[in-house]
């Protein structure tokens, strides 16, 4: 459920992207826009970004099999590591255009579509926004948070755009080559951060300090267990593996101290949602 959910997101992404690519496109070339023509090359960026939300949400609903025995949902991570390579192109490629606009000079045509593109553009931003931070809040899923986030800048980057159209009013054009710019370096910045989450989870980054300390306090004052020598996690898509060393009584038999084990096995699995498999070694002592 989900994976169909991020799958979802994708879906819609594309869609609305392609619609808001060819708009902006058209209205751009057509009035001479730097502006709109950068907001439509974001666009063409979305539609890669939903598509890999897409593929990723189906690779990673894939569940385990004899080669993937903790599932397939590093696939997320792989493919939001796609999108931000996409953005990473895409901002380069504006920034280039407007550049080149300020050397070799640039007038923007005036023209009420422009007005209607960018309104179109912010209502259909906002309906994907609010449904994929939805969908976020119920998986956590960082492709869908990549989505989200991008979502949300777009409604910010036209808001930008129609700033430059009304401008363009007053046959002031340099303001439109700055947005271009600005939503260039918007884009690099945002592709910086989920290339950074990406790659930590694809190099096995551990999980987050709080919620470690949180479980190592839980485990801690777990009835028969006297201490944690060993805490250590590694990401398997969503979720993460959990291997613990735990010190139990040296007078109780061996049943009783693997009961123990397979008790805070279950209650960890219960408990958190971000751990997918726990592994514990039980290690007896004589101090209480």
């Amino acid at each position: 459920m989900q994976t169909k959910s991020v799958s979802r997101v994708g879906f819609l992404g594309v869609l609305g992207n392609l619609f808001l690519m060819l708009i902006k496109f058209i209205s751009g070339f057509f009035f001479h826009s730097q502006a709109m023509i950068a907001d439509g090359m974001n666009s063409l960026m979305d539609i890669f970004a939903s598509f890999m939300t897409l593929m990723g949400g189906y690779i990673a609903s894939h569940p385990r099999d004899e080669d993937h025995q903790f599932g397939h949902g590093k696939a997320e991570f792989l493919f939001a590591l796609f999108v931000s390579f996409s953005m990473f192109a895409g901002a380069f490629l504006i920034l280039k255009d407007a550049i080149t606009g300020f050397v070799n000079g640039h007038e923007v045509i005036f023209s009420v579509l422009l007005f209607i593109v960018c309104i179109l553009t912010i209502f259909t931003k906002l309906f994907l926004f609010l449904y994929s931070k939805k969908i976020y809040n119920q998986t956590k899923s960082l492709l869908v948070y990549s989505n989200m986030i991008d979502h949300r800048n777009d409604i910010v980057i036209t808001c930008f755009t129609f700033c430059s159209v009304i401008f363009s009013f007053y046959h002031i054009s340099w303001l439109d080559l700055m947005v271009g710019i600005g939503i260039a370096i918007w884009i690099l910045i945002s592709g910086i951060h989920i290339f950074q989450d990406s790659y930590k989870i694809l190099m096995d980054h551990a999980l987050d300090e709080i919620t470690a300390n949180k479980m190592k306090e839980f485990i801690n004052s777990y009835n028969g267990v006297l201490g944690i020598t060993k805490f250590e996690t590694a990401p398997a898509g969503y979720q993460y593996l959990l291997i613990l060393s735990i010190l139990v009584d040296g007078t109780i038999s061996t049943f009783e101290s693997h009961q123990i084990a397979d008790n805070l096995e279950k209650d960890l699995l219960k408990t958190y949602s971000e751990i997918l498999a726990v592994t514990i070694h039980v290690n007896p002592t004589g101090k209480k």
